[in-house]
């Protein structure tokens, strides 16, 4: 019955068995790239990394939010322009893919990387517009 019961509590977490990236390890695997994150069988949103930490996100073309990331504890946080509360992830390799789970949210719902870019993000500048 133990291992039985011992199977089951680990099926549920992916995300605790694994090891957290740290902030050097996660700037080092993605600054200069735009990676496209896919959570169940749908695209979650695309990322760009730019150089001191700075990011470009955008879940719709032509749309971007411009933020900056930092460590905090384990967790990767990342504030954007909009928003006053910081969005917290722990980020890790499983597969040589990357992975990412909100502090939000139970094992099961992570994102993973379905697509690494050079190219940049197709942004308007900050405060271009009507």
């Amino acid at each position: 019955m133990r291992p039985l019961l011992l199977a089951l509590c680990c099926l549920g977490l992916p995300a605790a068995a694994q090891t957290p990236l740290t902030a050097t390890e996660f700037e080092a695997l993605v600054t200069g790239k735009t990676l496209t994150y896919q959570q169940y069988d749908f695209i979650f949103g695309v990322e760009e990394y730019l150089p001191d930490r700075k990011v470009r996100w955008s879940v719709a073309p032509n749309e971007c939010q411009y933020g900056t990331w930092y460590q905090e504890g384990e967790n990767i946080c990342f504030l954007y322009e909009y928003s006053p509360v910081p969005a917290c992830w722990t980020f890790w390799l499983q597969g040589g893919v990357l992975h990412a789970l909100s502090v939000h949210e139970a094992p099961g719902a992570e994102l993973h990387v379905v697509d690494t870019s050079t190219q940049p993000l197709p942004c308007p500048g900050p405060d271009v517009g009507v």
